[in-house]
């Protein structure tokens, strides 16, 4: 199948979409990381563990972010 220019700039802008989901997601993810370094021992233990909670679901949701885009872009 032979890809449009409308194609290539669809697939731009899904690009560029998922990218800057998945740089919002991987801060995030810092963010998590950060304040419980900033707050050390503290932090209440089940507030640590939902940090590392929240931590581990920003950084899946930029892994799935960065999957589509590589799975988008092999399609070119």
């Amino acid at each position: 199948m032979e890809r449009t220019d409308r194609d290539t700039v669809n697939t731009l802008k899904a690009d560029t979409k998922d990218a800057l989901d998945e740089a919002k997601h991987r801060v995030e993810a810092g963010g998590e990381k950060v304040n419980r370094a900033v707050q050390g021992d503290e932090m209440p233990l089940g507030d640590r563990v939902a940090s590392h909670v929240k931590e581990a679901g920003h950084e899946m949701k930029a892994g799935i972010d960065k999957a589509k885009r590589e799975t988008r872009d092999e399609g070119i």
